[in-house]
């Protein structure tokens, strides 16, 4: 081999190594550089050496994630501060894993992209920790706060009267999405940049509503012992009152709830073996004839209680009956037609 090729290929053997060795040390001095396109969450730390990059995490990231986060929800505001969620953010690690990020790829792909201008496009996710407990609290505590419960309509027999309450709506938050919204405030500084969350109201249904329990009541009868009257409802409204006569003192009509058993035109007369009744005790005498005194029509309560018509005009609106509850025949009539066997019937 001609002496001057030797000297040559040396020669570029030297340069070489040369080369190789200033590209090795080269790349450590820039060990803690991190290459461009790298981000830490919405921060951007390319170019940046590690001292930079813890700095511009604090500004950019920790201090922010440092405010107190606000829930608003119907017009109030809930606090939730960091201390209070324990929130702590590894700015070490965050950097290190920029950094290891930076220098993949090899020496040779770091050097060429060093050269060329070239980006890694790597995102690293903020290692942020908090308390998932104090979340839990803070969506309880909204909800708490501004909720309450719908209501259903409600049929309520009182000692003296019917109560009809009518339905209400409630309101109530999705907890499960403020969750979700809360942990992503905690975590990322730009989405929520004014620290607000909205917590929407939403409405709840009553699950019974008027028109569902007015369907439960087609038909309704009341009766008011001291007024003497007798009060007929359709869907929960009442549509009319007819005078009645009820039991005498020591024979008085009883109180409660009850339903319409059976009834019956001109109904024969089962008499009640007491003594009231005399020497007609335990017979039944027939319906539609002048000594029967439930005239009419007949609608059965309860133990040989019932509405039936009289004849007997002067005792309604007075405590005159063994038990039942008297009414004028042609009210009689016009009620029987109008209710049906089941029909409530509350006797207060």
């Amino acid at each position: 081999m001609p002496r001057k090729l030797i000297v040559l290929l040396a020669t570029a053997a030297v340069a070489l190594v040369a080369a190789i060795g200033g590209m090795f040390a080269w790349d450590a001095g820039r060990d803690d550089l991190i290459a461009k396109g790298v981000r830490v969450g919405p921060v951007d730390v390319g170019a940046m050496t590690r001292t930079e990059a813890h700095a511009a995490l604090h500004q950019r990231l920790v201090e922010p994630l440092r405010k107190p986060l606000v829930v608003r929800s119907a017009g109030r505001p809930f606090r939730l501060t960091a201390r209070g969620t324990h929130i702590a953010v590894d700015v070490d690690a965050m950097v290190e894993t920029a950094i290891q990020r930076s220098r993949e790829g090899g020496i040779l792909a770091r050097t060429w992209r060093a050269i060329t201008g070239g980006e890694v496009d790597a995102r690293v996710t903020p290692r942020v920790r908090y308390s998932e407990d104090a979340v839990d609290r803070l969506a309880i505590r909204v909800r708490a706060a501004v909720g309450y419960p719908a209501k259903d309509a409600r049929v309520s027999f009182k000692p003296k009267d019917v109560a009809i309450r009518p339905s209400s709506t409630g309101r109530t938050i999705d907890t499960k999405q403020l969750r979700v919204d809360v942990r992503k405030a905690l975590t990322t500084a730009t989405r929520y940049a004014d620290r607000t969350i909205t917590a929407p109201v939403q409405t709840l249904q009553p699950k019974v509503s008027g028109k569902k329990l007015a369907a439960r009541y087609p038909v309704l009868l009341k009766v008011d012992r001291g007024r003497f009257r007798i009060a007929l409802y359709k869907k929960l409204k009442p549509v009319q009152i007819y005078p009645i006569a009820v039991g005498q003192a020591g024979l008085e009509t009883p109180p409660g709830l009850y339903a319409i058993q059976n009834k019956a035109v001109n109904p024969a007369w089962s008499v009640p073996n007491s003594p009231w009744a005399g020497s007609l005790a335990g017979t039944v005498i027939p319906g539609g004839i002048a000594s029967n005194p439930l005239k009419a029509r007949w609608l059965g309560v309860y133990d040989g209680v019932g509405v039936h018509g009289t004849s007997d005009r002067g005792s309604i609106g007075t405590n005159a009956s063994h038990g039942c509850i008297r009414m004028l025949i042609e009210d009689v009539v016009k009620l029987y037609d109008e209710v049906p066997v089941g029909t409530p019937i509350y006797i207060a």
